[in-house]
């Protein structure tokens, strides 16, 4: 048997040539020799630090969007600008306001003084028209104290005077003219107490007339007194005889005129200070049949509901009160006119 061949091992081939390398375009290193065996072997320059890449800078503003940039000519496209802020400049530093804000101001000083001129107006139309009524009113003082003789008796004494309910529970009342007096002075007119309170504003004249009821059965005398003060004279007199009550003193009676009417018959009285024209309107009433009475009472007392009073119980004290208002009111329709009158 043929022992197997020892088989010899075959020389290794030699490795194929590499092929060369492309030369490095680094820059700075130098040509490859033939003597390199490897590229690891041959001196490389270190790489040069990358140059920092350019700083962006921020474009520079346009100028065209500037607050004070002028505006651009008209073009074929619209111009659109923004308008100035108001009340500082470009530097946040504090400015006058023009323009638009000049103009806001002017408009506010407008408004401001034509409300002041609205108000003063106001105010000074108020005082002309205050002044003028009380010129008005001090006319019309003045004219009433010569009514006593440009004013005929019968106007100022009617021969009737209708009372609609001046009565008790609101009766009416009418009244008969009976006696007038002569206009004189005071002179023993009035009890020495009551003429010494009328003392103050004086005794012009005094005018008196005498009335019945229609069934004649009460008498009243109403009586006018001019006197000589001025306004605040009579707005004296009339603040003390309320804050006193001197209207109603038994003591401070104003007396009687006419026949058959004496002094102790008087039941019932009422004295008022006008303060608008220089006259005191007083009255005074009693029974017709003469008889005497020892309690007068004021007629505002006689008047109040539910007094008992002989006085009261009779309407005396409606009669006095009722026939002094109208004569009162009588005389007040000639003041107005005839100041008037006296004016023109």
């Amino acid at each position: 048997m043929t022992p197997p061949r020892r088989s010899t091992p075959a020389t290794p081939a030699a490795p194929p040539a590499r092929p060369p390398l492309p030369p490095l375009d680094r820059p700075g290193a130098p040509a490859e020799t033939s003597s390199e065996t490897t590229r690891r072997l041959r001196p490389i320059p270190a790489e040069p630090a990358p140059e920092p890449a350019p700083r962006e800078v921020p474009a520079a503003p346009d100028p065209a969007l500037s607050w004070s940039a002028p505006m651009a000519p008209a073009s074929g496209r619209p111009v659109v600008s923004f308008g100035e802020p108001e009340g500082y400049d470009g530097d946040a530093r504090g400015r006058a306001l023009l323009g638009r804000g000049g103009s806001r101001v002017v408009a506010v000083a407008a408004c401001l003084v034509l409300g002041l001129g609205l108000v003063g107006g106001a105010v000074t139309g108020s005082w002309l028209v205050g002044d003028s009524e009380a010129a008005g009113a001090r006319d019309d003082f003045v004219a009433a104290r010569s009514l006593w003789h440009s004013i005929p008796v019968d106007q100022l004494f009617p021969l009737s005077v209708k009372g609609q309910g001046a009565g008790p529970g609101g009766a009416d009342r009418t009244w008969t003219r009976i006696a007038v007096a002569p206009d004189s002075g005071c002179k023993n007119a009035f009890d020495p107490l009551l003429r010494k309170a009328l003392a103050p504003v004086g005794c012009q004249r005094l005018l008196r007339a005498t009335y019945t009821d229609a069934t004649q059965t009460y008498v009243t005398t109403v009586g006018l007194l001019f006197t000589k003060a001025d306004a605040t004279a009579m707005v004296s007199l009339a603040k003390r005889f309320t804050d006193e009550g001197l209207d109603r003193r038994t003591d401070l009676m104003p007396r009687p005129y006419g026949p058959g009417f004496e002094s102790d018959q008087r039941a019932s009285w009422t004295v008022s200070v006008l303060t608008d024209a220089p006259v005191v309107v007083y009255a005074v009433s009693g029974w017709a049949d003469g008889r005497g009475v020892d309690e007068p009472q004021p007629a505002e007392d006689a008047m109040e509901s539910g007094a008992t009073t002989a006085i009261a119980q009779a309407g005396l004290g409606h009669e006095a009160k009722g026939l002094a208002d109208r004569v009162e009111r009588s005389l007040r329709k000639h003041v107005g006119p005839y100041a008037t009158e006296q004016a023109s």
